[in-house]
């Protein structure tokens, strides 16, 4: 299994993301970085270290983007009848009403849907339980304070 599983969409967004960032991106920082350095002595030079403060951010971002892309491979969970990388499943805990139930993308952080305010991975606790469940299926997990079950409602 590789290190992360995205869709096609995030795959390409962050694709044109890294694209970005090592063309534009490195050009544009480098114009500000020379900018900066026309304001004189670089030691005590603000706008100098916040643009080589701002260098390194894009730099460890690149560097991030790179090893996901490296490390991925492209999941289509549409159609699924049981939860897998890239499902959105809704939950209740299950003592809870159904009222209280809760919406989680299985999947990398990167995925980013609008209607999906937590993300689980598929390698957590409850993400690892959840992955083959079908609706209607109680999975229990272990979490710091005990085991907790909670009940997959939707899969979408």
């Amino acid at each position: 299994m590789a290190e992360h599983e995205l869709s096609q969409a995030a795959h390409d967004r962050l694709a044109a993301e890294l694209d970005e960032l090592r063309t534009r991106g490195r050009i544009e920082m480098a114009d500000r970085i020379e900018r900066a350095r026309e304001h004189g002595d670089l030691k005590e030079n603000a706008e100098y270290h916040a643009a080589k403060e701002e260098k390194a951010k894009m730099e460890q971002r690149i560097g991030q983007i790179t090893n996901i892309l490296a490390e991925s491979t492209i999941v289509d969970s549409s159609g699924a009848d049981t939860a897998m990388s890239g499902s959105i499943v809704t939950l209740r805990y299950e003592d809870d009403d159904e009222d209280e139930a809760e919406t989680y993308l299985i999947g990398s952080i990167e995925e980013r849907h609008d209607e999906v305010d937590h993300v689980v991975s598929p390698k957590s606790p409850l993400g690892s339980q959840l992955l083959g469940a079908k609706v209607g299926d109680t999975v229990a997990y272990e979490a710091p304070n005990g085991e907790l079950r909670v009940v997959v409602m939707t899969i979408e």
